[in-house]
Parts: C-alpha cells; structure tokens; sequence
C-alpha cells in the first residue's frame, strides 16, 4: 500500500490506496446487473470509480465522508480516468497509521491561508468612504459564528470554489474585482464591494461544512438570496439610523445577484452597481470552473474532455508567451508542431524536410542502379 496522489494518478496504474469516499450508489448497468457507482476524493480532487460485483454488499458497509482502502487499475474511459475497484472496504487505524494520515490530509484547500485572506478583506471593507456600509459590514463579518464558518466553508459542492476556504476566497476575489471595475466605469464601489460581500455570505447557512458538502434543511427550504436579505435586515437594525433607501439598493443587489430568471434570480438587475455584482460573480465562478476543471481533466493533448457544466471541452494547455522578439522571424513559421500516431510531438523545419527528401531521392536511386527493365517480360505480364 502506498498514499497516491489521484491528480498525479494515470491510465493503467494498479492502486493499493486509502481515499475519502465522496459518493456511493448502487447502479444498474445496460446489461441489468447492478454495480458500485463510487467517487474517490483526496486533496488534489475527484475520481471515479467502479465495481462490477459484490456491490450491494459494500454499499451496505461503506459510508460517504470515510476513509476507505482501496485496491484496483485505472483506466481511461471516454477520456476520463477511472478506477475499476477490486477490493473497497473501511480502512482500518492501522492502514491510516501506516501512510499517516488522517481525515484532514483528504480536504482540498485554498490556496492561500484563511487568516490572510480576511485580513486581506477587511483593509478593502476599511476603504470604503460611505459609513454605514462600512459599519454593516464590519458588523456582518465579525460575527463570531460567520467570522468561523467563512474560514472554512466550501462556495459549492462541486462546480466553482469546491474546497475548504473555497467561500472566502471567492468572495475576496469579488471585492477585489468590485474595487477596480466600479472605479472603472465610475459606479458607487460602496455597492458593489457590499454586494461582492454579501452576494453569496449565506451560503454559510445554506451549506454544511465540507469536506462531504451539501444542502441544509434551511439552504433548501429558503436559500442564500433570501437568507442574505434576512441578514442585512439584521444587521442594518444595529447601525443607527441606517438609510431605508440605502437598505433597499444592498437587498435588490443581493436577490439579483443571479441575473436572469432562469438562474434562479427573484429579479433582474435594475442598477449598474447590482449589474456588475452579478458579471463579477458570474466571471469569477466560470474562470475558477475552468482552471479546476483543466486541473482534474486526465484526456490526453491540449483538450480537455466535455465539461458538462460548463458545456464545452477546455484548451488546458499553456498559451504561447514571448519575453523577448524573435530575432528570425521565419523560424517561428517554419517550425510546426505534428502529432505522430501515438499521440507524441515531433518538430519538423522545411530544412527538415528537404534533408529528408533529399535521402529519400538518394536512397532510391541507389536501389535501381542497374536495373533494366525486361519489355518483353512486362509484354508477356500485360497480356496475362
């Protein structure tokens, strides 16, 4: 047994591991045989997995959120990397004392510390020139109970920011995006630093704490739209003679953050300041979905798979960049990338090929140096 890493794992790979069992479910196949639907997570992200027999019998004694041992051989299956399971079953302290780890060694994280990320937070709240808006949420993010739980708390359970801090970090970069766009288009950034805040903050009551996220009683009765409009309810009482009107813009701001009905949003932006709230959160979702999405994706060459949720395959690798001129400019059109049959790149120049043609030609001619062709014989073959 050894701790493998599933984003350094490939294709036809034998695994004798322990990973966090993220999803289980007892499958029917085409065939009308049932199979163990799994997804094995650690850190660095997800993996799906099969098992074609005993599967009622695991399902019965494994649990989402253990640690499980498993043993297996990965595959690539429609461009995607698989593991076909053997053997899964709870893993026992002295396997997890073997490799040294524990349930936390197995929870993505942001990149960057929590703590630093709200002290990063707040010098932006502290930069705001409008008083009340400062004080609400001075007040909202020192709430002790919201203050602990955006530390840790994940932004979704798998499409964007899915990882311990994953809430923080996308709001930070929000406010940080608010600061330079609303100065940009010169808009109130009073709003839209409060509405990159509070757009999605009840999330940490929507939500359960990860790394097994998903929907509380309350996230599915209610929401974070309402429960954001709930908050500042709260917090606006506290801050004395807090403007109604002003009250009014942050609450539009939060309900309409989504942006069109058919995402979910009560109501259309009616304000620049709460249009761009919602294109700062739809910009800052989609880029962190692609580069998690390029970071997992296991399909050879420079496309990633089908994204389904974000409808579309991903160039995933690095795009050109030049520090410095190219002095000749005809050998960056002269050299080209070609894939071989086995997927491997090779570079060709025109000199190259010339050279190559150029042996080809000799070679041959060598091989027909005196040799005569017999007409007769050619006459007698035609004829045939």
């Amino acid at each position: 047994m050894q701790k493998l890493v599933i984003r350094e794992l490939n294709g036809k790979q034998d695994v004798d591991s322990i990973f966090l069992v993220k999803h289980l479910a007892v499958m029917e196949g085409k065939d009308g045989k049932s199979y163990l639907n799994v997804i094995l997570s650690d850190s660095s992200g997800d993996l799906e997995a099969r098992k074609w027999h005993g599967a009622q019998e695991v399902f019965q004694s494994l649990n989402r959120g253990e640690l499980a041992r498993v043993q297996g051989k990965t595959n690539i299956f429609q461009g995607r990397l698989q593991l076909i399971i053997n053997q899964i079953y709870r893993a026992p302290e002295k396997d997890l004392s073997q490799l040294g780890v524990s349930l936390q060694d197995y929870t993505p994280k942001a990149a960057t510390p929590s703590d630093e990320m709200l002290k990063d937070l707040m010098l932006i709240v502290e930069g705001l020139d409008d008083v009340y808006i400062r004080d609400l949420l001075r007040n909202i993010l020192f709430d002790s109970e919201i203050h602990k739980r955006l530390k840790v708390w994940y932004a979704g359970k798998s499409v964007h920011h899915a990882y311990e801090a994953g809430l923080l970090e996308h709001i930070l970069s929000c406010a940080r995006l608010a600061v330079t766009l609303s100065r940009f288009y010169n808009l109130n950034g009073n709003y839209v630093v409060a509405g990159a805040i509070l757009h999605d903050l009840c999330k940490v009551y929507e939500m359960t704490e990860g790394p097994m996220v998903d929907y509380t009683d309350e996230g599915k009765l209610v929401g974070h739209l309402v429960k954001g409009v709930e908050l500042i309810d709260h917090y606006t009482s506290r801050v004395k003679n807090f403007p109604a009107a002003m009250k009014m813009h942050l609450k539009h701001i939060v309900v309409s953050h989504h942006g069109e009905f058919e995402y979910g949003s009560p109501k259309l932006p009616a304000t620049a300041e709460a249009y761009l709230v919602h294109l700062i959160d739809l910009m800052d979702s989609k880029i962190n979905s692609m580069e998690q999405a390029k970071k997992a994706d296991k399909t050879p060459g420079h496309w990633t798979g089908m994204i389904k949720h974000l409808e579309r395959t991903i160039f995933k690798s690095e795009l050109p960049y030049y520090k410095d001129y190219i002095e000749d400019q005809t050998a960056l059109h002269e050299h080209q990338e070609v894939k071989n049959d086995g997927g491997a790149d090779k570079r060709f120049s025109k000199e190259d090929k010339r050279n190559s043609d150029g042996s080809l030609k000799q070679n041959l001619a060598s091989k027909l140096e005196g040799f005569k062709l017999n007409q007769s014989a050619l006459s007698s073959s035609d004829e045939e």
